[in-house]
Formats: structure tokens, C-alpha cells, sequence
């Protein structure tokens, strides 16, 4: 394979997406306005969505996105790379490196994985800010690029995409089975549907039900309790980047947290060494489930797997209950106050959830029969969510191995 080296702006125009004070600007709906966190490696997500009218999208024609366009992720993880499919056609962005590649000498998909694999590299060299670095415009046009001929560049581009849809493919298919467990927990303890002892839904069939103190009916068998009488709160580990470990650990990170998914993808979290005897205080406790205390405050996240050696990061709060059955109970029911003022305390520049405001959250408590029996409900739901999350982290492994080797001509792909 014959590569020549170029710089980015040799084959692409470059600027950068909307600067500047957004809170007037959003709406309930309208054009979706994609921030750094939206920006994951190869693909999109939609976590806390934020959106803008019409019209102040056609004032930024600059920002404004294109199918086939790259963004470049400036701040957070820089250097983190997608391409814009053509569902994001016409949709803007904030704060982003935009990249609109000519598709006559460069396939767009093989960039993206250029700059995923080999350009973060360069971007951490090339980070500038005296307190959160960034990676700006002029930065971004100095970037080298190793490109083959466009028909080898569109050969690897194939293969990309391949694995690309599987791995989106199986996150729908987990969206989609996490949304049946959601819904099976709100006909259960939401609608106080769950089976009776004769196998009837409990309210409508006219199960026993109690006026507690805040007016809401529960059965006469459930309590109303905090947080702090059903569970331990730990935060995670605080420490210096340039301590020396003797140990490697898995460690999330607040961004490992967002509103969406109920299960953290371990595979995509960093690794760091530590001191084990600092390190094994916050491994996470088993039965456990993360909130994160900033980023998107409130957020809940289950660690799938049987990795013993992951810890957390100081900003997310580990819930353990003192009754491990309760923990899917718990998940589903702390999710649900994802974003609301229940879990959030005022803060100066991010809302944060606090060890406080969660001990003094007040839920309803069910018998313990009655979340056995949801368990036996959810867990092969969780259990098939768990496989496919494998499957995902065993492609994206194969992806990340498989895409140098191609593109340094270590390995070809036959006609």
C-alpha cells in the first residue's frame, strides 16, 4: 500500500461549531444542536439532546452540520471522531472542530478512523488552555493524515462500517430490552400491577392499598423509606494525575456516566495505574450502582461483568444496598429521577448530587417476595443486555486491532 502523508487542511475544510452563550437558545424541540458529549468514537449518541429553533439554526450557517462531514471533539476527550450520517443532515453544532473532507481524494469513514486511531495522539500534543485544554482550528489543520489511494481507503472504509452497524445494531437491540424491563418495573411499582397471590394484577384487582403521608397510595404491605435506611454511600477516588502506581485499574469517569443506558460499556473506560493500597478502597462494592455527582447529575449506571479490579472517580457516588436483591429494584427506581430536583443540589456553575440529597430521598419499599419475582422477570432481559454488551466490546476490540493493520498495509482486503 502506497501511502502519501498530507495535512488535514490539504484535504478538508476546517472550522469550528457555534461559541458562545447557548441557555436563551434552547427549545423543547426543533433542530438537534450536538455538543462534545453527544460526539462518541465511529458514531452519535443522544444523551441529554439539546435542541434549537429554526430560525436560529439558519443563523449559523457555518456550524451547520452535512451527511459525510466529520466533527472533531475539542474539549472533555479531544481528538474523538464521527462522521455526520444522513440523519444529521441540516442539524448544528457547539464548540466542535468541524471538518468537511473532499470526498474525490479522501473517504470520509476512513478519516474518521485515521484520527480515532492515530490523530488523538496528536491532538494531545497539541492541546492548548490554561485550565480545561482544548484542541483548536489552527491545530487541527496541522494534523497528518497517512492516506492510501481512495479505492484502498474505501476497501477499509467497508470493513469499518461493517462492524460499525453491528456494534449500533446490538445497542438498539439493548435499548430495546431495557425499554421491556422499564416498562415491566412501571406496571409493577409504578401501577402496583404485579401479580397478587392469585396471580392478578394487585391494584386493579383490588389490592390493599394505603394513604401514606405524602398522599400517594402504596399496598399496605410496602414502607416509605430514605435512602440512608436501605443503603451505604461511598464517593469514588480523588487523586493526582502524576501519581506512580503499582497497579492497573479499570476506572469510570464521569463521562463513562450519561442519561440514557442503564449499563456502563467497561470496555470504554480508561485504564491507570495506581497505588493498590489507595486503589482497593474504591474498588466498586459488589451489588453496587453508580450516580454520577456531576457531568449529567443523577445519572445511574450498572457495571456489567465480573471485573473485580474497576474502581470510580470522585465524582460519582457508589450506592450499595444493605440487601443485594433490592439492587435492580433500586436502579430502575433511582433512574427514574434522572435530572429532576430530587437528586440536585445548586452549584455554581454545574448542579451536583450529593451523599445528602440521596440519603434523604424517600422511596417506596415492596415486600421482598415481590422483587424476587420481578427479578425472575427482568433477569434474562439484563442477562441477553449483558451478551450483547460482550459481543459489543469483543467488535470493537477486533475493530481497534484490525483497522491499523490495514491501514499501515499489514494486513489487505481481497477483491
Amino acid at each position: 500500500m502506497n501511502n502519501k502523508r498530507v495535512r488535514l487542511a490539504d484535504i478538508a475544510e476546517l472550522t469550528v461549531g457555534y461559541v458562545g452563550n447557548m441557555a436563551k437558545q434552547y427549545t423543547d424541540k426543533g433542530v438537534k444542536f450536538l455538543r462534545s458529549l453527544n460526539i462518541k468514537p465511529f458514531h452519535i449518541v443522544e444523551d441529554d439532546m439539546k435542541y434549537i429553533s429554526k430560525e436560529f439554526c439558519e443563523s449559523l450557517r457555518k456550524s451547520t452540520l452535512h451527511e459525510n462531514d466529520l466533527i472533531i471533539v475539542r474539549t472533555g476527550l479531544p481528538g474523538t471522531c464521527c462522521v455526520i450520517p444522513k440523519e444529521y443532515d441540516g442539524c448544528n453544532c457547539a464548540d466542535v472542530v468541524l471538518v468537511k473532507p473532499n470526498v474525490d481524494i479522501v473517504n470520509p469513514h476512513y478519516l474518521a478512523a485515521y484520527i480515532n486511531m492515530w490523530g488523538k495522539k496528536q491532538v494531545e500534543n497539541n492541546k492548548v488552555g490554561a485550565i480545561q485544554k482544548h484542541f483548536n482550528v489552527e491545530s487541527a489543520e496541522e494534523m497528518l493524515i497517512d492516506l492510501p489511494d481512495i479505492e484502498d481507503q474505501n476497501k477499509i472504509a467497508k470493513v469499518l462500517c461493517d462492524i460499525n452497524e453491528k456494534i449500533l445494531n446490538n445497542e438498539k437491540i439493548n435499548d430495546y430490552l431495557e425499554e421491556i424491563a422499564k416498562t415491566i418495573y412501571d406496571y409493577w411499582f409504578m401501577q402496583f400491577d404485579f401479580p397478587n397471590d392469585c396471580g392478578m394484577p394487585c391494584k386493579p384487582s383490588g389490592g390493599c392499598m394505603d394513604i401514606t403521608n405524602d398522599n400517594k397510595n402504596i399496598p399496605k404491605t410496602w414502607k416509605k423509606l430514605s435512602i440512608s435506611d436501605i443503603c451505604t454511600l461511598k464517593n469514588g477516588i480523588n487523586y493526582e494525575k502524576d501519581i506512580k502506581g503499582d497497579k492497573d485499574y479499570t476506572i469510570v469517569n464521569v463521562r463513562d456516566i450519561t442519561a440514557s443506558s442503564l449499563f456502563i460499556d467497561n470496555s470504554s473506560c480508561d485504564r491507570i495505574s495506581l497505588p493498590s493500597i489507595l486503589a482497593n478502597k474504591y474498588l466498586i462494592p459488589k451489588d453496587s450502582i453508580l450516580i454520577a455527582r456531576s457531568g449529567t447529575p443523577g445519572s445511574v449506571r450498572l457495571v456489567q461483568g465480573n471485573d473485580n479490579n474497576i474502581i470510580y472517580c470522585g465524582f460519582i457516588i457508589a450506592v450499595t444496598p444493605l440487601d443485594s436483591r433490592y439492587k435492580n429494584y433500586l436502579a430502575f427506581t433511582l433512574k427514574k429521577y434522572e435530572g429532576s430536583n430530587a437528586t440536585q443540589t445548586g452549584g455554581s456553575i454545574l448542579k451536583n448530587v450529593s451523599q445528602d440529597t440521596l440519603n434523604a430521598l424517600t422511596i417506596s419499599y415492596p415486600p421482598s417476595d415481590v422483587v424476587e419475582n420481578f427479578n425472575t422477570m427482568v433477569k434474562p432481559i439484563l442477562q441477553q443486555i449483558a451478551a450483547n454488551s460482550d459481543e459489543i466490546s469483543k467488535l470493537i476490540h477486533i475493530r481497534d486491532w484490525l483497522l491499523p493493520m490495514l491501514m499501515n498495509g499489514q494486513a489487505t482486503i481481497k477483491d
